[in-house]
Order: structure tokens, then C-alpha cells, then sequence
């Protein structure tokens, strides 16, 4: 059996009942970041071996993988932080076990995405779950542009070296609509800021960025 396990974007405490008894119970813990996975391993007395399983190794970790399911063994599947597969590894690998006919099965817990649309105050019934978007200006706002002309909430996420110069170009594309800044969530210095897209810029100017930005955008009217 192949687990997709979602672990805490922040705070060790979300972490579910069930997300505790597979990791106990599996074979091998394939892992994004293994130092990382190591600390909640800890916390909660767990000791599994771990392999490392990322967007860099891929290709020749999933055979791997795919070999140990085949033989029987169990492996749960975690991110550095929240569920796999969500701009995370763990699409691959799924796509591989469902070509060999492994169960799989997903253990549901944090997204930031999620947490991020919920507080925005934004409309929440429909949304575009946009991910990463590419790191130049050109591309960047082609990709934001497919979107321009919905009217579904849009959601990516942006590093800190990039959300300025994200910001910028939403703004471009888009107007300068209503939008939510989402960081560090369910951290000891979570922050949800809302306003204009200029006004969630002149935030970023002050401050010196840091940790994973999620930003929720109103659709078009």
C-alpha cells in the first residue's frame, strides 16, 4: 500500500490521529526532505527509516519505490510541509502506482492553500489553485494572464525572493484588485493581510520577506 500522508505546514499539533498510526505502522517513509520529516519523526517518538524522495530524484527514486510496493512493503509519502502532490512531489509516483495496480490511499490534513482561501475573506465556493509561477516577468505574467478573465478566486504561492516582483506583475495583469497575503501559517508568527494588491506590495517594501507566500486573488466581475 502506498500512503499519501499530509504532516503540519507549521505547527507540529495539526498533525491527525490516523497521519500518526501509518507512520507507525508503514515499512519505509519516503520523505522531500528527510532532516525535516526527521524533527516530527522525533516529536512523536516514531522510528522508520527513511528515503529520500524529491523533485530532484525522481525519475530514479520511483522505480525504486514502485519495486518495494511491488514486493509487498507499505511506504507513506510525505512533504517537507502539508500533502503531498500539491505542488510537492508525489504526482509521479501516484501516476507509477496506479500503472501497477498498488492501492494507494491519501491521509488528509494541512494545505495552505486551503487555510490561505478560508481567512482571505474572498469567495471560497469557487477558486483556480495556481501553484509556483514561473520566475521571470515575461512568463510569469502570461501565466498569471490565463486566468485574467475568471471569475473564480486564484490562489498560487510565491517564495519570499519573488513575492515583490510577483506582486508587481498581478498588479500589471490583473488590476489592482482585492487579494489576501497569506505567511507563516499556524506558526508562532502567522500573518494574513488583506487589502488592495498595491496595498499587499507596500507591506512586502517594509518588511524584509520570508517564508512561503500564499496569495488568495478576487476573480474578475
Amino acid at each position: 500500500m502506498l500512503y499519501l500522508v499530509a504532516t503540519p505546514i507549521g505547527n507540529l499539533g495539526d498533525i491527525s490521529l490516523r497521519a500518526l498510526e501509518v507512520l507507525r505502522s508503514v515499512d519505509l517513509i519516503a520523505s522531500e526532505d528527510t532532516r525535516k520529516t526527521s524533527i516530527l519523526l522525533s516529536h512523536y517518538d516514531i522510528h522508520k527509516p527513511q528515503k529520500s524522495y524529491h523533485a530532484f530524484n525522481e525519475v530514479k527514486v520511483v522505480p525504486k519505490l514502485i519495486g518495494l510496493l511491488l514486493e509487498g512493503q507499505s511506504i507513506a509519502v510525505v512533504t517537507s510541509a502539508g500533502t503531498p502532490g500539491i505542488s510537492d512531489p508525489g504526482y509521479s509516483l501516484v501516476q507509477a502506482a496506479i500503472a501497477h495496480d498498488v492501492p494507494v490511499s491519501a491521509v488528509p490534513g494541512p494545505s495552505a492553500l486551503v487555510l490561505a482561501l478560508i481567512l482571505s475573506g474572498l469567495p471560497a465556493h469557487s477558486f483556480t489553485y495556481k501553484g509556483f509561477s514561473p520566475r521571470k516577468s515575461g512568463p510569469r505574467r502570461r501565466f498569471i494572464g490565463i486566468d485574467a478573465e475568471s471569475p473564480h478566486t486564484l490562489i498560487f504561492y510565491e517564495s519570499p525572493h519573488r513575492i515583490q516582483a510577483f506582486l508587481t506583475d498581478a498588479i500589471a495583469v490583473l488590476g489592482d484588485r482585492q487579494a489576501a497575503l497569506a505567511n507563516d501559517l499556524t506558526k508562532k508568527f502567522e500573518s494574513i493581510q488583506r487589502g488592495r494588491l498595491s496595498e499587499l506590495l507596500d507591506v512586502v517594501n517594509l518588511e524584509t520577506p520570508r517564508g512561503e507566500y500564499t496569495v488568495v486573488i478576487e476573480g474578475a466581475r
